[in-house]
C-alpha cells in the first residue's frame, strides 16, 4: 500500500488541476505561454498520477475500474466486479 503522504499529494494535485483548468484553457487559447509558466507547476494535468482506489498503487492501474492489476484480479475472482469473470474456453 502506498504511503498516505503520496496519496494526499496526488489528491492535492487533482484539486489544483480543477481549480486552474479554466484559467489554463483561457491562457492556452490566447497563446500566453509566459502566463502559463506562472501558474503552479502542480496545476498541470500531466502531473496527476492514476492510482488504485483501494491500495494507492501508482503502477498497472486500469483507468476504467480505478484498480491496480492485483486488486482487479482479487476482486474479479471474488465476484465483486459486475460483468467480470475469469476466461475459460
Amino acid at each position: 500500500m502506498a504511503k498516505k503522504s503520496i496519496i494526499a499529494r496526488n489528491e492535492k494535485r487533482k484539486r489544483l488541476v480543477e481549480k486552474y483548468a479554466a484559467k489554463r484553457a483561457e491562457l492556452k487559447a490566447a497563446g500566453d505561454m509566459e502566463g502559463l509558466q506562472k501558474l503552479p507547476r502542480n496545476s498541470a494535468p500531466t502531473r496527476v498520477r492514476s492510482r488504485c482506489n483501494v491500495t494507492g498503487r501508482g503502477r498497472a492501474v486500469y483507468k476504467k475500474f480505478g484498480l491496480c492489476r492485483n486488486m482487479f484480479r482479487q476482486l474479479a475472482l471474488e465476484g465483486k466486479i459486475p460483468g467480470i469473470r475469469k476466461a475459460s474456453w
